[in-house]
């Protein structure tokens, strides 16, 4: 018999909001990072950063965030965030959407909800306020917990050890499966890949109709995703 749903642990950019300016941003950040860190034009850096990616996922099968890329050129994960903390202001990008908010109340009367984001603790905390988003989560997992990007299995159950929950209780919601819910769903987690706001707003109705079962829900099948960290 399948374990009851308790937990529902949410990715953050793309996924509790969607903003192609910002994850653009996010991405010639890094750009310019990386360009002064190998003294590269911003050009040479992105192809870097873009051929880096794609290397590091064929050779270890899984998805390379950007942060991933990022440390494989040589840089600092540290240094990389605190440059994205001074040059990021999401508050002039992205716009609010109540409509989440109003389906994050209605889930926090059923279950535990978390955020767990390779964003950092800063920015992470500028765009949940950006946003408006209810004061529902009862803890939010970034970058800064141990500087390994998603995909990252000790992480992962180090997060879960933490939440107290089986991954069999859990669903994992993001808008990068080889990122955000592949690993999850290899331990016994359900998941809800979300690709738009308009794709987010349907997992209530996917939950009432899988409750009590182990049935993976994902809601469209993967896709290549924006730059996100």
């Amino acid at each position: 018999m399948a374990q009851q749903l308790t937990t529902i642990v949410f990715d953050l950019d793309g996924t509790l909001y969607v903003d192609h300016e910002l994850a653009l941003a996010i991405h010639q950040s890094a750009c310019r990072y990386i360009a002064g860190l190998r003294s590269v034009t911003m050009e040479e850096a992105d192809r870097l950063i873009r051929s880096t990616k794609e290397r590091l996922t064929e050779a270890t099968g899984w998805g390379t965030p950007l942060s991933g890329a990022c440390r494989e050129l040589g840089g600092d994960l540290p240094a990389l965030h605190r440059h994205f903390a001074e040059e990021i202001d999401p508050a002039a990008l992205i716009v609010p959407d109540n409509r989440v908010n109003e389906l994050l109340s209605a889930l926090a009367g059923r279950y535990g909800l978390y955020i767990y984001t390779n964003n950092n603790r800063f920015l992470t905390d500028r765009i949940v306020r950006t946003l408006g988003l209810p004061d529902v989560f009862r803890h939010t997992f970034t970058i800064e917990d141990t500087w390994r990007p998603k995909p990252d299995r000790e992480t992962l159950q180090r997060h879960l050890a933490a939440i107290g929950a089986e991954a069999e209780e859990c669903l994992f919601v993001g808008d990068r499966y080889d990122i955000d819910l592949r690993l999850p769903e290899s331990l016994g987690s359900r998941v809800f890949l979300s690709r738009s706001v308009d794709e987010l707003l349907t997992l209530q109705d996917h939950l009432n109709k899988s409750a009590g079962c182990s049935k993976i829900v994902r809601s469209s099948h993967p896709q290549k995703a924006p730059a996100e960290a």
